[in-house]
């Protein structure tokens, strides 16, 4: 049996800044910016959360199913770090909102950035068990930036002293990935038992509370690399022959930044003892690609491998079927490497997605706006018993941006319990 991604889409919010911008606002050293490799940051408003970000993402692929397509989706898996609830799923909110079936199992998984893969492997098992021949599952990963004005402007005063954190900033993006997992891999065709896994416990980054993202980035650097390595020789032991310069057509890594995964690959190709021009042939023939919708998000965490792969499809001169090397790592951690096939007609299907178009069409901030934005979000922190959304404070943003698009947003929270509507 085939399995894989049937349907997938991006949303990646109404408004960016450029990360330039904000490099200089901040006093931060310049000479890091073109190894940050980063072009643009997605900024959520206030009116949205991981739901909204989620419901998004995911409602024109559902508008796209039959009445009958739709009531077989059997499993809805959301992947986040910014749950609303230490019980309650972000999907049961989404599972409403989609006016899915209610013989549908919930669950809501979490461990980094590599959650959204856990998610779409464990769907994937479930589709190819054919316990319920025919059944789909909806996975999505969806997250928000934690930065807030006053952490921002803690470690980026210029004084000389800013910590490692404050070059985190930049990369934080917010969004989400919704993707339909069956038995029709139109995007995606696993190869179905080729994985490779590497973890183990390390405290390079972590949110040790619900509005605080900390940690040593240059172990999160390091722990990245030998989990890539890691998990590829993992792969190798599972998949005969498997080579990383020669067995995939494409690479599709998870993008915290664009630069470390431009090392990533350098370090991968150099083990192959490649000729450091080939290498760089190499990296923009295969990788380049992937990274085109991320230099222009930022780190979406669970969400951003498969804004990678989706930037992949779009961007890849495909006139054949392309294999392809997956590689998704989470903080703590853990990681996978894995593969699967994309065509022609992946790209054909996702092109009705116009992921490109609705980045394009988001509005730029000034470091004004996003300051402002920064502060109006710190006012929805996790754990809000009572409060109404007021449009009317970011109402420049709100009216251009969001009014009539019919895009789902925060109406008000009241006993804890969050209400939204079509904008």
């Amino acid at each position: 049996m085939s399995v894989g991604i049937e349907a997938i889409n991006f949303y990646g919010g109404v408004a960016f800044l450029d990360v330039r911008t904000l490099f200089q606002a901040r006093k931060l050293d310049l000479r890091r910016f073109d190894n940050l490799m980063m072009v643009r940051k997605s900024v959520g408003l206030p009116c949205e959360d991981p739901v909204t970000n989620a419901v998004n993402a995911a409602k024109p692929i559902i508008d796209a199913l039959s009445d009958a397509e739709k009531k077989r989706i059997e499993l809805l898996i959301t992947s986040s770090e910014s749950g609303l609830d230490f019980g309650k799923a972000i999907g049961t909110y989404v599972h409403d909102l989609l006016g899915l079936s209610r013989n549908c199992r919930i669950l809501e998984t979490k461990q980094a950035c590599y959650a959204g893969t856990a998610s779409m492997q464990l769907a994937a098992g479930l589709i190819a068990a054919n316990a319920s021949p025919g059944a789909k599952a909806l996975v999505i990963s969806t997250d928000t930036a934690r930065a807030t004005l006053q952490s921002s402007l803690e470690v980026g005063t210029g004084s000389g002293n800013e910590t490692p954190m404050s070059y985190a900033e930049p990369s934080q993006g917010t969004g989400a990935v919704a993707m339909i997992v069956s038995d029709r891999p139109d995007i995606f065709e696993l190869d179905f038992g080729a994985n490779g896994f590497c973890s183990y416990e390390v405290m390079d980054t972590c949110r040790p509370l619900p509005e605080i993202e900390t940690g040593d980035p240059d172990l999160s650097l390091f722990s990245y690399l030998d989990c890539l390595a890691g998990s590829f020789q993992s792969y190798c032991e599972r998949v005969e022959g498997a080579d990383f310069g020669k067995t995939f057509d494409y690479l599709a890594f998870h993008t915290p930044f664009a630069g470390l995964v431009k090392g990533a690959h350098r370090n991968m190709m150099r083990k192959s003892k490649v000729a450091p021009a080939e290498i760089e042939a190499d990296f923009q023939r295969r990788m380049t690609p992937s990274l085109k919708y991320c230099v222009q998000v930022g780190n979406v965490y669970a969400a951003t491998v498969f804004l990678a792969l989706c930037g992949l499809i779009d961007h890849a001169q495909l006139t054949e079927p392309g294999r392809v090397g997956v590689f998704s790592y989470g903080s703590g951690c853990s990681s996978e490497f894995y593969s699967g096939v994309i065509t022609r007609s992946s790209q054909q299907k996702l092109a009705g997605m116009q992921i490109g178009r609705k980045l394009e069409g988001r509005v730029g901030l000034t470091i004004e706006q996003y300051e402002r934005l920064l502060v109006l979000n710190r006012e929805w922190v996790f754990g809000i018993k009572d409060k109404q959304a007021d449009h009317a404070s970011y109402a420049d943003l709100y009216d251009r941006q969001m009014l009539g698009r019919g895009l789902l947003v925060l109406k008000e929270v009241k006993g804890y319990h969050r209400t939204y509507a079509w904008s």
